[in-house]
C-alpha cells in the first residue's frame, strides 16, 4: 500500500456508502421507555398524551448538524457514515472484536464486512488473528487510520464543546442523564462501560 493510495482514496460505489441503522437499533426486538414498557407503534398512547415534538424535532435537527460536520471529510475519502462509526469504535477501542463491533453497531454481519473490507484494503484498519482463539479477527487502527478517526472526533468534539459553552457547563451532567435515559433500560450499563473506556466484553466472556 503506497502512502499516495491513502491520502488518495479510490472513489467507491455507492452502496458501499450506505448508513448502517443506528447505534442500538434492533429490528426483532420493540423499543420500551425507562419501566420496561413496549414502546412499539401498536401500543396506544396514554390518555390525552402528546408525542413530545420539540424534543422529537430537536433531536432531529441537532442530529443533522453533528453528523454534517464529519460527512464533509467523510466525502474527502469516498466513505460514508457507516466507515466512520467502524473507524471511530475501532480507534476508542484497539483489539476490538468483529463480534462486539457487531454488538455495538447492531448491524448485519454482511453490512459490517463490506465496509471493513474498504477501510482494510485502503490501509485504515489492520486485523490481526487472535492469540488464545485464532477464529476472532482483532480490529486496530493503522496510523493513517488514528489520523482520520481524531480529525473526525475533533470537529464534533467542537460543536459538543461549543454548545456546552453557549448552553452553561453545569448542562453536561443533566445531558449526559438524558442521553443515558434514551437507550434501552438494559443495555445501559454496557454503554457507560464502553464510552468509560472499559473492556467490550465485560460480562460476556475475555477477548481473544
Amino acid at each position: 500500500m503506497t502512502q499516495a493510495a491513502r491520502t488518495r482514496p479510490a472513489p467507491i460505489p455507492d452502496a458501499a456508502n450506505e448508513d448502517l441503522p443506528e447505534v442500538g437499533y434492533s429490528p426483532d426486538r420493540p423499543a420500551q421507555d425507562t419501566s420496561g414498557q413496549d414502546l412499539s407503534e401498536d401500543q396506544p398512547s396514554g390518555a390525552g398524551e402528546a408525542p413530545a415534538y420539540d424534543l422529537i424535532e430537536l433531536l432531529f435537527f441537532a442530529y443533522r448538524d453533528f453528523v454534517a460536520d464529519p460527512d464533509r471529510i467523510l466525502a474527502e475519502y469516498g466513505f460514508g457514515r457507516a466507515h466512520h462509526r467502524v473507524l471511530h469504535f475501532v480507534d476508542r477501542h484497539p483489539g476490538l472484536t468483529i463480534a462486539e463491533l457487531l454488538d455495538i453497531l447492531r448491524i448485519t454481519k454482511q453490512s459490517l464486512n463490506r465496509v471493513l473490507k474498504e477501510l482494510i484494503e485502503q490501509g485504515y484498519i489492520a486485523q490481526r488473528t487472535g492469540t488464545s482463539d485464532r477464529r476472532h479477527r482483532l480490529l486496530t487502527c493503522t496510523p493513517e487510520g488514528r489520523q482520520l478517526a481524531q480529525r473526525l472526533a475533533g470537529v464534533q468534539g467542537r460543536r459538543v464543546r461549543r454548545a456546552l459553552a453557549e448552553a452553561g457547563p453545569a448542562l453536561r451532567e443533566p445531558a449526559s442523564r438524558f442521553l443515558l435515559a434514551m437507550i434501552e433500560p438494559e443495555e445501559r450499563a454496557a454503554v457507560s462501560r464502553l464510552i468509560a473506556g472499559g473492556d467490550p466484553t465485560a460480562g460476556t466472556g475475555s477477548r481473544s
